[in-house]
Parts: C-alpha cells; structure tokens; sequence
C-alpha cells in the first residue's frame, strides 16, 4: 500500500518559511536552506548519525516538497546496507547506467519529516532556532558593515545590565555603559543620536554598537548641519573632548573666501547651537587649525588670550609650547581641574605649559640671573639656552658638547670649555648656598 504524501505546500514547514520570511524579514532561499539543515539533523538524530543524508525542498512539487536523500557507496558485494549499495540496486533507484563501482548515490526515503519522531523534531526545532538568529545577524552584519561612522538615531526600549538597548526600525542596538554620557539619562521612548561604533558579529547582545562619548560623534553632526563641510569647502581637522562637558573642535578652510569658524557656528549660532542640543547642552568651542604650533595653540586655549609663546623639543622630537597669559587669565587658561588646557593639549597634539605673566618673567630672570655665571656665556646664548629650556647651571653641566654644540650653534671645542666652566660655577654656587645655610644657623 503507497503512502498518501498530501501535499506539503500547507505542512508545517512550508508555513514555518513562509511566517519566518513575513516576520524576520530573511531571504526564502536562506530559510529553505534553514529548514533543509534541520530536517538533515532530524534525520542524523533518528535514523543514526552514522549515516550520510542530503535534503532537497522543491516548493513546486505539489506532492512532495521535501525529500530526504541518504548517501550510499556503489560495491560489488554489499557488506553494510546502511552505507552500502549493489550496482545492480543503485542502476534502478537512479536509472541510469553510467554508475561505477565506488560511485556514490543519494537515495530517495520512503519517509517523511514528521516521520522521524518527536526527539528529532525537538533537534530541528533547536537548529532552526540557532540557524535563524544567525541568519539576522549575518543580515544586520551585512547591511551596517559599511556603516560604521554615521550617526544613527534610536528609540530606547530597555535597560539591560545598565547598557541601553535601542531599536533602529526591527533592529536593535547596544548602548553600553562606557559609551554614556554620566550626566545623562535615558527612558524608554526617549529618541537619541549616537555613533556606531562597531558591528559585532558572534555576540549574543545586539550586534550594533553605538557610543553617546566618541569624538566622531561631534564631527558627524557638524557634517549633517553644515552644508560647507559636506560639500569639503570646510574641514574639521581635529577633535577633543570631555563628554557631556566641553569639547574643542579645529578647523579649516580648503576655499580663500569660506570663514570656516563662521560656517560651522552659523548664523545667530544656530547650527553650533543644534549639535549642542543634540548633545544635551555639551559646550563647543570652535578654532582655527592652523600649520604655525603657536598659532593653533593661541586659538587652542580659548577663552583665554594668549601673550605670548615658546615651543620647544625635547630629546624625542616631541614639541612642547610654554604659553604665557595674563595673570587675570591664568584661571580661565587652566580651567576647571585642568580641563581646557587638557583639551587644548589633547587638540593640537602638544605639550601645553601655562603661566602667569609673573611667574614666567621671574623664571626667566632667575634663569638669566643663573647662567650668566658661567664664563664664555654671552646674552645671545643664553637666550638660546633659555629657548631650549636650559634654566640652571647644573643643566648646562649635565649636558654632553656634541648636544650643546648644535643647540648653541657653536664648535664642540667651544662648547667643552663652557661645559668646564658651568663646573667651576656649579662649585662657586654650591658653596655660596652652603655658606647662606650656615650663616643662617
């Protein structure tokens, strides 16, 4: 008697393609390859794992969907009919007269899915479970992969483990902790911008990572609010920032007639004043970039006014930048715990030294007063020695002639002697400061 197959357009499998396909939004052909992998572990589990199964889903065939092939070896004499089949048996099943000893042939089961059993079933259900999580985020993976960098917009859902999680139409995204502003808060329905940060492929939180704190953040908005910029008439050159407090953005111009500082501020503030709301009223200040170090570290640290400036390297190469201000303005230079000259720094790329135009004359003076004890020592040359931030005798001592024969542009012979004489110096000064203490006893 012939088994009676219906027609499996209406089975289960065919309705679980067709509401995954409506829900999840995943390609039909990933989904058939879904189910053609779990009917082959449903197979694996029920009729022994120690055979080899393919499985084809033909949606046209109106008889039989699904079909359940197992794979056998073409012998002379079959020894293990699990895996083995005769010529003469395997020349039937296909028809066909081609077939080697050694060959290999998929045998059609006189069986159906919801034949294998309820544990098999269970194992299907498992691996299509899996296979479908990993089909979305292979999906997700693929559509934002070459987004990183953009600013997204989100709907907060939920808070988990004090990460945000957001919805980005059917997708969701992870705001992690790290990646928050301290100062702020966020509540389910609550709309929020952020930077996508990375897709992460093999995590079982959200695979899009956004981030409230990246300095992107900043430079993406003014991107979106100032057309100069997408249209490269202006460029934001650098970025550094203190989130949800101060930030410091610089930038240029690539046109003679754009005022870059202008563009990005807008008129009346209007477009600085939109990505400040958009950061919850972080403040922005906006400088000129500029090639000249002293020049971009003078609009670096605004609001202060810079005096005056000396830049320098150190035995690395790295530049340092003494900045002289004021002293009403040494407070404003500084900042609150140090954060505009940390940003300042962080800007340009330099060392940032602040002082107070007091302090600073007096360091000099100290210094001129210092080395002018050394003997060969014009005024010349110690103003280069004190551009280089020689101050004291003993640093002159400590220096080998090679280095401060290039620093003071003068022969190493010349500069052996004034190392010599910055000894008897040291000694003199050192005896003078012995004596002080003694007569101060």
């Amino acid at each position: 008697m012939s088994r009676s197959r219906g027609n499996l357009r209406e089975s289960a499998l065919s309705n679980l393609i067709d509401h995954l396909h409506k829900e999840r939004n995943l390609p039909k052909d990933v989904l058939i390859k879904i189910v053609e992998g779990a009917v082959k572990q449903a197979a694996l589990k029920s009729l022994g794992s120690n055979k080899e199964f393919e499985v084809s889903y033909d949606s046209k065939n109106p008889k039989q969907e699904i079909t359940i092939f197992q794979f056998k070896t073409i012998v002379e004499d079959v020894e293990d009919t699990d895996n083995e089949i005769s010529l003469t048996e395997a020349k039937e099943k296909a028809d066909s007269e081609e077939f080697q000893i050694g060959d290999e042939i998929g045998v059609p089961l006189d069986i159906l899915p919801q034949d294998l059993g309820r544990i098999a079933a269970t194992v299907a259900r498992q691996y299509i479970t899996q296979k479908v999580r990993e089909a979305e985020r292979d999906q997700i993976f693929n559509e934002f992969k070459d987004r990183k960098g953009e600013v997204l917009t989100g709907i907060v859902r939920r808070y988990d483990r004090g990460n945000v999680i957001l919805e980005l139409g059917k997708v969701e995204a992870i705001l992690r902790k790290r990646e928050q502003i301290v100062s702020e808060t966020y509540r389910p329905g609550d709309s929020i911008q952020a930077y996508l940060v990375d897709i992460n492929h093999s995590s079982r939180q959200p695979p899009i990572e956004l981030s409230r704190t990246h300095s992107g953040l900043i430079i993406k908005l003014f991107e979106i609010g100032v057309p100069e910029i997408r249209q490269g008439l202006v460029s934001i050159e650098a970025c550094a920032r203190v989130p949800g407090e101060r930030a410091k953005i610089a930038v240029r111009s690539l046109v003679d007639d754009v005022d870059p500082v202008g563009a990005c501020v807008g008129l009346r503030g209007a477009r600085v004043q939109e990505v400040v709301r958009a950061l919850n009223g972080e403040a922005i200040d906006i400088v000129t970039w500029s090639e000249d170090p002293l020049e971009f570290v003078r609009g670096a640290i605004a609001p202060a006014h810079m005096s005056k400036g000396v830049i320098y390297y150190d035995h690395h190469g790295k530049a340092h930048v003494e900045v002289v201000v004021p002293d009403d303005q040494l407070s404003k230079a500084i900042g609150r715990q140090g954060q505009n000259v940390r940003l300042a720094s962080q800007l340009t790329n330099l060392r940032i030294d602040i002082f107070s135009e007091t302090r600073y004359n007096k360091i000099i003076m100290d210094a001129v007063a210092e080395l002018s004890r050394i003997e060969g020592l014009d005024e010349d040359l110690i103003d280069e020695l004190i551009q280089h931030r020689y101050h004291t005798i003993q640093q002159v001592y400590d220096e080998e002639a090679p280095e401060l024969s290039e620093i003071l542009e003068i022969s190493e012979e010349r500069a052996e002697v004034i190392i010599e004489n910055a000894a008897t110096a040291l000694d003199k000064l050192t005896e003078e400061e012995k004596q002080e203490r003694l007569s101060q006893q």
